[in-house]
């Protein structure tokens, strides 16, 4: 589904961030909310399109943006690769504002409307640091295919990314990162149709993320050091102390996703809320999913699920 609006607002370095805005076809005043999309890695926010339009017609607005590096949404400087790349300096910073900055506009138009934050995968890395920083700007937050820290692998894979960003520059993209991130994803699934077999097992949806010239791209060695040095500060547990204890939270994500470790990282996750005294957390998994749940053969069980969370919210 196509978006309602398309628009773009600037980031705190005066980056511009393409957005868009989904409608319901109703009067505002019978609207039950907003959803703010949070996007993941060599993605995009338009791929929420078919979730917008079941979420408008349960009397949801939606709004999203591309992230820096993502999308539509390009950075100031043009002379070099731009794809997957956040910023010069503070990109992780500056991503958790530019979800700030969509969130606050929302605000704006739409006042007297409670705001909940979807994210997926990287998008919930950067939705761990906003809850901590501006929980209280939510009236819940639903995680799809997240983590609850990435462990000494993370020391690893940074120490390798600075290595690598001092060989190929910052804006190099570096397919032993590559490999080392997403290699053995696709592990489980053989014999192997396609690389992204880890996906889905909706073979469909594989293939247009495929044949998508904005998806499935090797982020920059800089971004990978943006995202390594946040998820250090996003698994703090004095980051996780300042979530607001009674903001309701979702996690989602498919039983056999591999980067959720089939799940075992949300349950940790979900442990990590419980104990920082968030006191409404509740996880689902779904049998035999893959990493996305919403373009899953099981999608419209996934939908309809969020949608009924949201209502006891």
């Amino acid at each position: 589904m196509k978006p309602t609006q398309t628009f773009s607002f600037n980031g705190r370095d005066n980056t511009k961030i393409s957005a868009y805005s989904w409608r319901p076809n109703t009067d505002q005043s019978t609207w039950k909310g907003i959803i703010q999309i949070a996007h993941g890695m060599a993605e995009h926010a338009l791929r929420y399109g078919r979730f917008a339009k079941a979420l408008n017609d349960a009397g949801y607005a939606v709004y999203a943006h591309d992230h820096r590096g993502h999308g539509k949404t390009i950075p100031i400087v043009t002379s070099q690769n731009e794809q997957g790349f956040f910023a010069e300096k503070d990109g992780w910073a500056l991503v958790v504002d530019d979800t700030f900055i969509l969130n606050q506009k929302i605000k704006a138009d739409h006042p007297t409307l409670p705001i909940t934050l979807f994210a997926h995968s990287m998008g919930t890395f950067i939705s761990q640091q906003y809850v901590a920083e501006h929980g209280d700007t939510l009236a819940g937050l639903i995680l799809s295919a997240s983590i609850d820290n990435a462990g000494f692998l993370r020391n690893i894979g940074l120490i390798i990314a600075k290595i690598e960003r001092l060989r190929i520059g910052a804006r190099g993209q570096s397919k032993l990162l590559n490999t080392m991130s997403f290699g053995d994803f696709n592990k489980p699934f053989k014999p192997n149709r396609t690389e992204f077999d880890w996906l889905s097992r909706d073979n469909t949806e594989v293939d247009k993320y495929i044949n998508d010239p904005l998806c499935g791209f090797i982020v920059t060695t800089q971004l990978w050091i943006d995202l390594l040095q946040g998820l250090g500060v996003m698994a703090q547990p004095s980051t996780r102390a300042r979530v607001p204890k009674s903001l309701p939270i979702l996690l989602i994500t498919g039983g056999d996703d591999p980067v959720t470790q089939n799940g075992k990282t949300v349950d940790a996750l979900k442990q990590a809320y419980e104990k920082a005294g968030v006191k409404n957390v509740s996880s689902k998994k779904y049998a035999g999913g893959r990493h996305e749940s919403l373009n899953e053969t099981n999608r419209d069980e996934v939908t309809a699920d969020i949608i009924d969370w949201l209502k006891g919210i």
